[in-house]
């Protein structure tokens, strides 16, 4: 494997492994011309992460990857499990030049217009970065007043593994997403609940269609354009009321949520309205921040604290581009991005001249 590339891929979840075959597809060689560099020890990306009980049949839907569609046999079996195996029959596949464990510590303009990848596995350079690691690495929580003095449990999703682990004791679920909704229906069939959540959430009803689909990609793209944060993406979403947990949840009537607390204290949370809600465990639900703090010496932060994108290519930077970023932040996007930054790549490194017809 040549520590000199063409382009380097960071990530090889969905996002980056999009990208590993458009690349191929565009005419760069594996391993001679273009490499991606894994932090895990294994094939999956962030799936392999996810709670046990998170089954095919709850998740949003797990979008094929390009030229290899994904045929489970059943929707009970567990996401952990499966999609890691199509990511893992996908590489081996199209013998995409994976390195893992390989964790990326910092990417550098080099002195010769190149780029320094510096990882724990060594340097590589390169003349173009495609960055990939999504947002699972980098799970947000919130700083309440008090949060360091609460005698209770304190975890995010990402550390969530059964609702089991929970009886008999009171979970405040703090967050409006889709997690924290399919998370609180799980525990409250085992132990007593309460959701809080920062705003009123916004119910959708029927089914989120295409012409939705593209309304909420337009106003992310619209925030990276100008700089911001990719916002949160339930935020302009809603939740469905048709998804089977969400459903149930009204029909059971744990779904009825409190505004978000004002402090903590050693065993609950309280508001300043005086109401206070004992706790013994907090689940913070609230999302994540993308995992991008290895570009800081590159100085792409926009003043909105984003980084500004003309769809995957970094404003004023065009050999670097963000995929899986803002509003590819999704299987499908992924996808489409991974391929479009591609074909830029192509147009910009290599000489003009005839594609192979297949990869």
């Amino acid at each position: 494997m040549s520590s000199e590339v063409e382009v380097v891929v960071i990530g090889a979840g969905q996002a980056g492994l999009s990208t590993a075959w458009a690349l191929a597809r565009q005419g760069f060689a594996r391993r001679t011309e273009f490499v991606v560099l894994d932090a895990d020890d294994a094939p999956g990306g962030a799936w392999q992460h996810r709670w046990p009980s998170l089954t095919l049949g709850t998740t949003h839907r797990v979008h094929d990857l390009p030229g290899l569609p994904f045929s489970p046999d059943r929707d009970d079996r567990g996401a952990a499990e499966a999609v890691p195996a199509y990511f893992a029959a996908y590489e081996r596949r199209f013998d995409l030049p994976v390195q893992r464990p390989v964790r990326v510590r910092a990417v550098r303009r080099a002195d010769d217009d190149r780029f320094r990848v510096e990882t724990d596995a060594g340097d590589w350079t390169a003349r173009a970065i495609v960055n990939a690691t999504g947002t699972w690495t980098r799970p947000f929580v919130p700083h309440y007043p008090g949060r360091e003095l609460f005698r209770g449990r304190q975890l995010h999703t990402v550390d969530y593994r059964s609702a089991e682990e929970f009886a008999g004791r009171h979970v405040v679920v703090v967050g409006g997403g889709a997690s924290a909704t399919q998370l609180l229906g799980e525990i409250s069939r085992v132990t007593s609940t309460t959701w809080v959540t920062r705003r009123p959430p916004v119910w959708r009803e029927g089914v989120f269609d295409e012409n939705a689909g593209r309304e909420v990609v337009a106003k992310v793209e619209a925030a990276v354009r100008d700089g911001r944060r990719p916002g949160s993406v339930v935020s302009l979403t809603g939740l469905l009321t048709s998804t089977p947990y969400v459903r149930d949840g009204l029909d059971r009537g744990v779904l009825e949520r409190l505004p978000m607390f004002d402090r903590i204290t050693e065993d609950g949370v309280a508001w300043a309205d005086g109401r206070f809600v004992t706790a013994d465990v907090i689940l913070w639900a609230t999302g994540f921040r993308a995992a991008v703090s290895h570009l800081a010496p590159l100085n792409l932060r926009a003043p909105g604290g984003g980084i500004r994108l003309d769809g995957t290519q970094v404003v004023g930077e065009p050999r670097i581009h963000l995929v899986g970023y803002g509003p590819s932040a999704s299987t499908i996007g992924a996808n489409r991005a991974g391929q479009a930054a591609a074909r830029a790549l192509r147009r910009l490194l290599k000489e003009p001249g005839e594609l192979p017809r297949s990869a």
